[in-house]
């Protein structure tokens, strides 16, 4: 049992609710998507960006949260990413174009980049040695309210009020968290030596930027048959080319190149990767399956989504007790078969699927996920000097926030492609030699002799190619799941697994 007095409780509270803040905003959007969009008048390409805009944002800059919390004190820069990200929120629901709430969405995730590892760090300080796996199993729990209640909640507020107050909700926790910060949380050690790689920063951000405008905005310009993609695409090789060349030939970079030297970060980098794509496209992906081609209210969608999250907590807890006791690889490569188990069921998947099923293959896929995020970052940092975890954290981090963006705009392509081309297919067969589709089969409701009968035809195929462009994504997620699962086992088991470990791997993931 965790003994702490007031001023610990107040920490614990106050970082906890920023936390919280950061989590929800990362799920209670995408059931509010669809909603949007028609506020918006905005294509399905250009709603996605909602998401994306948020997630580069976060992933650029949360590894200079390190350098700013040297330079301002955590205790400030808490406060001010706080107050940043409850403002924007509030811009965000206030925002009457798309081109505004992508800005606002942008600005978010720059403010909240620096929430949960400055939370992190401020428990492991907070609390001493002997006490350290409690708090932080206590955090990480709360980490996890945000993904169970993200989408349960914003459907519920999307239905009765608007998709506005999906944003609009921030407020009372920035301000109760804001409050705890300033009365409880210290000011910590100020480093005004440091100083920040403007250069190695700037590339980076220009070979992110490029990267991801070149994803989404491929399809509508027709990939490199378009001068823009091919800029694009140019600043994006050349970012991170001058990205890496400047790393290496400065004293100083913004990235210490020598945590490349571990093969447990390595790999558990590019595994965070695979998981990001995994875990951020699917939930971009289910609100407009469910809504769009189902006809689900969001309040339903909410209500279906929202059990995975229950899955990934559960399952944490168990693999807190196993971590010490069983080969963590074992763990993950476990993790690793029931997400590409629950994926596969979803390839099977049509639009009759019942929410039975909904439910019960999510409830898998986030009890996956749950065994693949604890040990992956045990194992990950497991084995990397103490000097450098502060700089692996922010790459792992990035990793896995890029990945997150990149799966969800791939994935978007393959929506939108494969819709365009079943469509086509299936309409070949909408002919009067096709003997299912004659009056005597079909009835006069679909005579494709009348304009009313075809509009039906062509909404029914519009409905079919798009649920199987839904599942062409599921497939090639579940195939990327097949491919990560054989490179766990190029991980070492750490000699020395810390207990805090497997809540800090909890709590690692939500960032």
């Amino acid at each position: 049992m965790l003994k702490m007095d007031f001023q610990k409780l107040m920490i614990i509270g106050s970082v906890m609710l920023a936390t919280i803040m950061q989590a929800l905003d990362s799920t209670i959007a995408n059931v509010a998507l669809p909603h949007m969009q028609g506020t918006m008048s905005a294509t399905q390409d250009q709603i996605a960006w909602v998401l994306t805009s948020y997630i580069v944002a976060a992933a650029i800059f949360t590894p200079t949260t390190g350098f700013l919390a040297d330079r301002l004190g955590r205790r400030r820069l808490l406060a001010i990413a706080v107050i940043g990200f409850t403002i924007t929120s509030m811009l965000c629901g206030a925002a009457m174009t798309i081109e505004e709430i992508v800005l606002f969405r942008m600005l978010q995730g720059m403010f909240g980049a620096a929430l949960v590892p400055l939370s992190q760090s401020i428990v492991l300080d907070t609390f001493p040695p002997t006490q350290i796996g409690s708090a932080m199993a206590i955090w990480g729990m709360g980490v996890m309210v945000g993904p169970i209640l993200g989408p349960a909640l914003g459907g519920w507020l999307t239905e009765n009020y608007s998709w506005r107050w999906v944003f609009y909700i921030n407020l009372p926790f920035g301000i109760l968290a804001l409050l705890g910060i300033l009365a409880a949380v210290p000011h910590g050690k100020l480093n005004p030596e440091r100083r920040f790689d403007w250069s190695g920063f700037a590339w980076l951000s220009i070979g992110i930027g490029g990267l991801q405008l070149m994803l989404d905005r491929g399809e509508l310009q027709d990939w490199f048959s378009s001068r823009e993609i091919i800029i694009e695409a140019t600043l994006a090789a050349l970012g991170f080319y001058l990205f890496i060349a400047h790393s290496y030939t400065v004293p100083k970079p913004f990235l210490d190149m020598r945590i490349f030297r571990d093969r447990n970060l390595v790999t558990g980098i590019l595994l965070i990767f695979m998981v990001g794509v995994i875990l951020y496209a699917t939930m971009a992906l289910m609100p407009p399956f469910l809504e769009t081609l189902k006809g689900y209210p969001v309040i339903t969608t909410g209500l279906v989504l929202a059990p995975r999250g229950f899955g990934t907590m559960i399952a944490m807890m168990i693999v807190g007790r196993l971590i010490g006791k069983v080969d963590i690889r074992g763990i993950m490569a476990f993790g690793f078969v029931l997400a590409a188990a629950s994926l596969w069921e979803m390839c099977q998947w049509s639009l009759d699927v019942d929410e039975t099923v909904i439910v019960v293959t999510g409830i898998v896929q986030g009890f996956g996920l749950g065994f693949i995020f604890v040990p992956l970052s045990t194992a990950t940092f497991g084995t990397l000097a103490q000097t450098l975890r502060t700089e692996g954290a922010s790459v792992y981090a990035l990793m896995r926030n890029l990945g997150s963006s990149i799966g969800i705009s791939f994935t978007q392509i393959i929506a939108t492609q494969y819709t365009q081309i079943n469509h086509a297919i299936l309409s070949e067969h909408v002919s009067l030699l096709n003997p299912l589709l004659r009056p005597q089969a079909l009835g006069s409701a679909f005579d494709i002799h009348s304009g009313r009968g075809l509009l039906q035809l062509n909404e029914m195929v519009t409905q079919q190619a798009g649920a199987i462009a839904y599942l062409n994504d599921f497939k090639f997620m579940m195939w990327m799941t097949i491919v990560a699962l054989p490179m766990v086992f190029l991980m070492r088991v750490p000699r020395h697994q810390p207990p805090m470990d497997p809540a800090h791997a909890a709590a690692a993931m939500a960032d």
